[in-house]
Formats: structure tokens, sequence, C-alpha cells
């Protein structure tokens, strides 16, 4: 007899492409269906709670349904959830985000992360009159014909590292968009520049995140960062930060690690403290050329939910919570979720490593963290013992993304992280025989 979940997908078949609107959470035979969220814990459609370590794709910084943000939004909703006029809201949550990060002199609100790539990758070609951009190979950015080049490359046409192919995520890709991002190896500071120089005169920006998940989860060297920020002043280019994901990771951002500060830095995710969000911030100079008040405007920019009040509510709730004690309390968190997990590893003593920083980690099947997109990829065998290790996770009680990493919230303690460790060892010893 089928369960709840079937009978929705079964519906859901008929009006949608494959059953799902995002194939991030496509599942075999069926995805799951949520019917509420509280804190750290999920409930599903048949009853069954699990603790969630995905955070709708480390988007939930405080959890489900955070008191603070449930009750400013429903206070907001009252009052309506947008208009074709401008908000308090949206000033006073950009004034937050600009006290809060050193390089926003101004910023921008649209509608979802990838919108944040897009408007920045935009800029950059604005202020600069230059149409290529250069990126590191591997790293997701959203779904934007330029952004996705080379995020799922693979030996067999990933080329040669001293000179990546740039390779097409989606059928259909313009070859023009191919010819216009220049592929560079992540961490390689001199293998970088040298590919770099091959097009110095036509770059943009270089855009980096400095934590990609989907190269390894693994931070961006102090050389590598400032090798290609010493570059873009010498070559009059920008230095972009997609911090969409690794916002998170410090009160402001990854690059509060960095020496250097970017032109420009695209957000996502946790700022909308729930709700769909994105931003582009940066230095006055070339945030101006979305700037309506110029003579020319350089980026005519729009859209129509870009700021809307409930967003910009929930954004603002959030990201005061997310204050420095509650960064440094959940970092602290996601340390001890690393040491014992690796101690897992060892006590099983299998060839698996974890790698990540701030509130994320993620969970490799190989010896050796690795170092860049290379040695990260994920073949076949790998990615089935992976899939057989979250199903195991996932039938005892867990969640997590599905390249087996997690993303924390504030609503979690080491009694979450302590039942995924122990899940995580039983795991490790179903999938040892198997990884000889």
């Amino acid at each position: 007899m089928a369960n709840k979940s079937e009978n929705l997908f079964n519906k859901a078949l008929k009006v949608l492409p494959g059953g799902v609107s995002r194939n991030t959470i496509f599942r075999k035979p069926y995805p799951f269906y949520a019917d509420k969220g509280e804190g750290c814990y999920v409930t599903d459609v048949e009853g069954v709670t699990r603790i969630d370590f995905a955070n709708n794709m480390a988007s939930l910084i405080h959890g489900h349904a955070y008191p603070a943000i449930v009750e400013a939004v429903s206070e907001q909703l009252a009052k309506g959830s947008c208009f074709t006029m401008a908000t308090e809201a949206e000033v006073n949550y950009a004034q937050l985000l600009c006290d809060r990060v050193p390089s926003f002199d101004k910023i921008r609100f649209v509608n979802s992360g990838t919108e944040a790539v897009m408007a920045m990758l935009k800029a950059s070609r604005a202020y600069t009159g230059k149409a290529k951009i250069a990126k590191v190979e591997g790293a997701y950015h959203g779904a934007y014909d330029y952004a996705e080049v080379s995020q799922t490359a693979n030996p067999s046409n990933w080329g040669e590292l001293d000179n990546p192919n740039s390779i097409p995520v989606a059928e259909g890709t313009p070859p023009k968009a191919l010819e216009d991002v220049v592929v560079i190896p992540f961490n390689d500071p001199e293998r970088a520049i040298k590919i770099l120089e091959q097009h110095k005169d036509e770059i943009a920006c270089i855009l980096v995140d400095l934590l990609p998940h989907r190269v390894g989860l693994i931070p961006a060297s102090n050389a590598f960062i400032n090798a290609l920020h010493q570059w873009t002043r010498d070559n009059k280019s920008l230095l972009v930060f997609d911090e969409v994901i690794t916002f998170r990771t410090n009160y402001s951002g990854a690059q509060q690690n960095y020496d250097i500060a970017p032109d420009l830095t695209a957000m996502g995710k946790v700022i909308g403290g729930g709700f769909p969000a994105g931003a582009l911030a940066g230095c006055d100079k070339v945030m101006k050329v979305l700037d309506p008040t110029e003579p020319k405007v350089l980026l005519p920019h729009s859209g129509t939910f870009s700021a809307n009040p409930i967003t910009m509510t929930a954004g603002l709730a959030a990201m005061k919570d997310f204050d420095q004690a509650a960064v440094t309390k959940l970092n602290l968190l996601a340390t001890y979720a690393r040491e014992t997990i690796t101690q897992a590893i060892v006590e099983v003593g299998i060839n698996a490593c974890v790698t990540g920083a701030g509130s994320m980690f993620r969970i490799h099947l190989k010896a050796q963290p690795p170092k860049n997109y290379r040695e990260g990829y994920v073949d076949k065998k790998e990615s089935q013992l992976i899939t057989k290790l979250l199903d195991h996770l996932f039938d005892n009680g867990i969640m997590m993304i599905n390249t087996c990493t997690a993303t924390l919230s504030t609503a979690m303690s080491k009694k979450e992280i302590d039942h995924l460790v122990c899940a995580l060892k039983d795991g490790f010893e179903l999938i040892k025989p198997e990884m000889a």
C-alpha cells in the first residue's frame, strides 16, 4: 500500500518534470515530503522526525520556525507583503549589513544567490568594459550560463591542469559563453596567473568562492587570494567573491579571514532568514554602475520582488541574532563535529576524511583531504558508497546535503552532533567492506 509521499509523488509526476521543482531534493524511488519543522528537526508527512543538517542547502542559520523571525514576519505580513515602493525594512537591513562587513559601501538586494552572482558579473562588465570572467574549476555559482561553466567537468573532458577546458553544464549552452569564461585551478597561484596572463586585457573579473563546496569544501589559501587580487590590480580587473553559502562562516563572512577586500560580494541563503533572498554589495565606485541618479546608468537593474519587506524583515531578524557570540558558538560546535567525526573514522579504520570551515563540513571517502576539484572528484564507486551512507543516515533520523555535507544551525547542540557521529560510525562500518 502506497504511503503519503509515494501518493504525492505520483500526483507530482503529472504536473512537474520528474515530479520535482528542484533536482537536489529528488530521491529514488521518490522524494520525501516535509510536513513541519521546528528548531533543528523536520517532520515528514509520514510523521517521521529527523535532525536537519541540510538546513535547506545552508540557508537556515537558526533552524526552522525561529520565534523571532516568525513574530517579525507575521507582524509585517499583516501590513502587506510587497509594494511598488521602497520600505524602511530595506534601509535598516542594508545599514546592518554594510556596518557588518568592511568591504560593503553599498548594497543592492535581489531574490536569489544565482541572481546575485549574475548581477555581480554584469556589474563587473559594466564597470570594466570587458567581457570575460575567470572562475575556479569545479566551483558552483548558481544557474547562469557563465557562472556554471566547468562545475561538472570530469576526467573525460576537463583537459590539462595547465589549461582547463570550459565545460558546459546544460545542453545548448552558447559556445560564446564558454569562450568568455576562463577556468583556473583552485589554490594554485602559479598556474592560475599563467592562465590569466593569456587573457590579461579581456577579463572583467575573477569570481571566487572562498570555501567552494563542489571543489571539496576546502578554504582558499591566502597565497591564492593575494595573487589573484594583485593580478586584478595590475590588469584593471575586479576580484569578486561569491559568499552565497560562505557568508555564514564568520561575522563578516568568509572574507574576514583574508588580508584583502573584494571589489564586490554576492550573498544569498542565510541573509533571507528562510525566505528567497540575494544581495550584491561592494565599494562605492563599482556599485555606482547601478545608480539611477547617475547621468548614464551603466547597468539598469530592477526586480519585482527585490527587497520585498517580508524577506527584509526576516533577514534583519535572522542576522541581528546571528551576532558575534552566536557565530563563535556555532563555529565551535562545528569544530567539535569535525573532530569527533575524524575520531570515528580512525576508530573504524576506513579511508575517509572531513573538510570544512565555520559552521560547515563535508565527509569525503578519501584517505586525504583533496586540494582541488580534480582531487575531490567523486567517481561512480565513491558516489554509490556516499549514497549508501546517506541512506543509512536518513534511515537513522538524519538529513544531510547529498554530497555528505552538513551545515549547522544555532538550534543545534552537542546532543545532535553526538547522534550524527554515532550514526556515521555505524555507516562507516556498513560501507567499509565495499571500500577495499
